[in-house]
């Protein structure tokens, strides 16, 4: 048993330095396409596909496989798509300052202990005074201050599908999108949940009127590569205790 483990374990390394090696070699690959179901885990539902309709006369209005004539086109179905517009021009600015000072003079002295005052003076050759038999002194100082500014802007447009539908009608949306140029790979990812209503009648939607939003933008490749610290020193400077 233990050498099975261990013969799937250096297989999962042996493909996962290949892959690496392939990706230096060639560049990043673009992912598959598939249903965005990877980004928020929520459970499946296909509709099935609609009945064929029988084909219109010469003379109708109606044409043959339309989704609806006078019909509402915003998203409300799963698998239905619809356009998120992401403009994030956020700008924080926070600073702090924290001063502290507490300084503590505690005595205290026996006058009487039980007729042994002279006895404990001769136990202490270098003088005993009953009146300042006990001394404490303490003093504590702490200066504080943290400042944080942060400007953070984004525009970017992005199509996600409707991957499930809550019970109070509310609809859970993904995306994803990916380019390539030369070596490198930006991805940008986005989810959440809207409501239907917040869907404008271009079928599209502002990142400000999704809940539990995750918008992810990103890249991977020969760029990113090199600006990022190398795992080695990563691990140093978030476990060293200085």
């Amino acid at each position: 048993m233990r050498k099975s483990v261990l013969v799937v374990s250096l297989a999962a390394l042996s493909l996962g330095a290949c892959s690496t090696v392939v990706e230096t070699v060639q560049g990043p690959q673009l992912a598959p396409i598939g249903y965005p179901a990877q980004l928020v885990p929520v459970s499946q539902t296909y509709m099935a596909p609609p009945a064929e309709r029988p084909a219109a006369s010469a003379n109708s209005l109606w044409r043959t496989g339309a989704r609806a004539f006078f019909g509402d086109q915003r998203a409300r179905n799963i698998g239905d798509i619809l356009t998120v517009n992401i403009a994030i021009n956020d700008q924080a600015q926070t600073q702090n300052t924290t001063a502290r000072s507490r300084t503590n003079d505690i005595s205290g002295g026996v006058t009487n202990f039980f007729g042994l005052e002279n006895s404990l003076g001769r136990a202490f050759p270098g003088g005993f005074d009953p009146q300042n038999l006990v001394g404490v002194e303490g003093s504590s100082n702490a200066n504080g201050t943290g400042s944080v500014s942060r400007s953070e802007r984004v525009n970017l447009t992005i199509a996600a599908v409707v991957t499930d539908i809550l019970s109070n009608g509310n609809l859970v949306i993904q995306g994803r999108q990916e380019v390539r140029t030369n070596r490198e790979v930006r991805e940008l990812t986005v989810a959440g949940i809207v409501r239907p209503e917040d869907i404008s009648s271009a079928n599209t939607i502002a990142h400000t009127q999704i809940a539990e939003a995750r918008i992810s933008y990103g890249g991977r490749g020969d760029i990113s590569r090199m600006q990022s610290t190398p795992a080695a020193q990563s691990l140093v400077e978030r476990f060293s205790p200085f």
